[in-house]
């Protein structure tokens, strides 16, 4: 059910859930899996997960590799340069955007959220911080009433969530970004500036992980 109580259907319900096996990193970059294990892990038929492959193949999310199967698209150092450039333009700017339409509710919810970060890192539990990082930023960026930049920045997250995890997998908690409290202080001060240079600080911590990962050996 949606918010308003309607039923999702069965085909959006699949999508969301593969996108989020993508987003989240559960998929290993360029490691093939068949559409019948899709399809077992998702629970759901055929005509719906080809569906779904169909749309992250078009959003760049996945590869066809032939023999019915499919892959994350590894990262590369040429990728990663577009990604970066990217989403330090948008993201940046939807959260300069959103500073104006900030409340103290918002402000308290985007903070119980960092709190779910903080003990994620603490715990060393990359699931929980890959979860709670992404609902923390498109918390905010939701608000800046820009839908255009909104569809670009999921869009982003999709191609540098999965190479995100791996490096974590690979360094551990130091590798974990974590500018939130640096965005926070800027919210709370209403400083739009502040809060979209603490946004690309935290954006630019992840991909020079990713650029050191990739200089030692790849992904």
């Amino acid at each position: 059910m949606d918010a308003d109580g309607r039923k999702i259907p069965t085909h959006e319900v699949t999508y969301a859930r593969l996108r989020d096996l993508i987003l989240y990193g559960h998929l290993a970059p360029g490691q093939p899996v068949t559409i019948q294990g899709l399809i077992a892990d998702l629970g759901a038929g055929m005509t719906p997960v080809r569906e779904a492959i169909r749309r992250l193949t078009a959003e760049g999310a996945l590869l066809p590799q032939g023999n019915r199967r499919v892959a994350v698209p590894r990262m590369t150092a040429a990728m990663l340069d577009e990604v970066a450039f990217a989403r330090l333009a948008i993201e940046p700017d939807l959260a300069r955007r959103a500073a104006a339409h900030l409340t103290p509710v918002l402000i308290d919810r985007l903070a119980a959220i960092d709190a779910v970060v903080t003990r994620a890192i603490e715990a060393g539990s990359l699931p929980d911080y890959l979860t709670a990082n992404h609902a923390f930023h498109f918390a905010l960026y939701e608000v800046a009433g820009a839908p255009v930049l909104l569809d670009l920045a999921q869009s982003l997250w999709l191609r540098a969530g999965p190479s995100l995890r791996a490096v974590i997998g690979r360094y551990g908690r130091s590798a974990l970004p974590d500018r939130h409290h640096e965005a926070l202080a800027a919210m709370r001060a209403g400083d739009a500036a502040g809060l979209s240079a603490a946004i690309a600080r935290d954006i630019q911590q992840g991909v020079d992980h990713v650029r050191q990962a990739l200089a030692e050996g790849g992904l």
